[in-house]
């Protein structure tokens, strides 16, 4: 079927979700921002036929509407979800699922219960990198993967000062929840474990230093806040025996932007990896994905070539939730395994408060 859908916010991602939906066969019929500027942009620019200022108003006169899509800070993530649920709408949303795991866990029962999809944008899975690495992962290729590592390093990238990102009532925490992906994209490879106990440390160093803002983001706010972590390292242990550690920053005195998901298993090895030469800038970036076997007692590194794509899997992430919906396509992604992501995020910030292990 066509699915209409609506979109809540008119932000930078917005418009990777209309091309993503779009590619699907999918129209997108309203938008709602409490910015009219924004949607009057929008809607021109993208034929979009109903402008709303309130999602709630959306929500009750689109009674056409299948689906909506949010994009908005974290705070708004879960209660919009929710209301676009109750509704009778499935939900895409923007990556963090929502501010902690209860809140996750509220959207996934709410979601069970209306019988509706309700996927993220992990776009990290949509890479075509990544679906190539599930091919060997499913073929036994790897065998089972006993550890990984997670990282998304940035030296100088702090997304503005002041705004939502650093202000943890709007966003739920800093450089980890917002570059959550790799943390994500290890577990998938994985199998989503489940987790057996976290220990972990923050840092919030060069917050107030403006030589550490990042190339993209949002304008600092001088009246605003800034009270979240700008690097947080950590080890996970799970149920199964996996382990994995993340090294995730904003700020951090490394050489360059790294972004890898990399695990070894008991028959191979494997990494998705993007190098940037300037930090948050993707034409100096260099894409990597390799296998590594030993094959006929000779070490082997596999080079797997895909199409590039300079989306980062944000289009292909998009389009999977139509095709869902439409039972096309298995989802990328499920409220379970964003509600155990979430989990461990809470873990995470309570054992960096605690000095000590914590269960998720």
């Amino acid at each position: 079927m066509s699915v209409k859908i609506g979109l809540i916010g008119g932000g930078g991602m917005a418009a990777y979700h209309i091309e993503g939906f779009q590619r699907a066969g999918a129209e997108v019929v309203a938008i709602a921002d409490m910015n009219p500027e924004v949607g009057k942009s929008m809607s021109e620019k993208y034929d979009i036929a109903n402008v709303y200022l309130d999602p709630q108003e959306m929500l009750d006169k689109q009674a056409d509407l299948d689906a909506i899509s949010i994009i908005t800070p974290n705070k708004f993530h879960c209660p919009l979800a929710l209301a676009g649920l109750k509704a009778g709408k499935h939900v895409f949303c923007e990556k963090p699922p929502a501010l902690t795991g209860a809140e996750a866990k509220e959207m996934a029962d709410s979601a069970g219960a209306a019988g509706k999809t309700l996927m993220f944008n992990f776009n990290n899975r949509a890479r075509p990198e990544s679906q190539v690495m599930m091919d060997y992962i499913k073929a036994g290729e790897v065998g089972q993967i006993n550890s990984a590592q997670a990282k998304w390093c940035r030296r100088t990238g702090i997304p503005g000062f002041g705004g939502w990102f650093t202000n943890q009532a709007l966003s739920g925490g800093g450089a980890l929840i917002d570059l959550l992906h790799m943390l994500d994209l290890c577990m998938y490879f994985m199998g989503y474990p489940e987790p057996k106990h976290v220990l972990a440390q923050t840092f919030d160093d060069f917050n107030s230093d403006k030589s550490f803002k990042g190339p993209w983001g949002i304008p600092d706010r001088e009246d605003g806040v800034t009270d979240v972590e700008t690097a947080c390292h950590g080890f996970i242990t799970f149920e199964t025996g996996q382990v994995l550690n993340l090294q995730i920053s904003w700020a951090e005195m490394v050489q360059r932007e790294e972004v890898s998901a990399i695990f070894q298993g008991k028959e191979g090895g494997g990494m998705v990896q993007r190098l940037f030469g300037v930090d948050g800038l993707d034409e100096t970036a260099i894409d990597t994905c390799q296998v590594f076997k030993q094959e006929h007692k000779t070490t082997v590194n596999k080079d797997v070539v895909v199409f590039p794509d300079e989306s980062m899997g944000r289009i292909n992430s998009a389009a999977n939730f139509v095709d869902a919906i439409n039972g096309k396509a298995e989802p990328f992604n499920t409220p379970d395994q964003a509600v155990k992501l979430m989990r461990i995020i809470d873990a995470i910030y309570a054992s960096a408060k605690t000095n000590a292990p914590t269960q998720p």
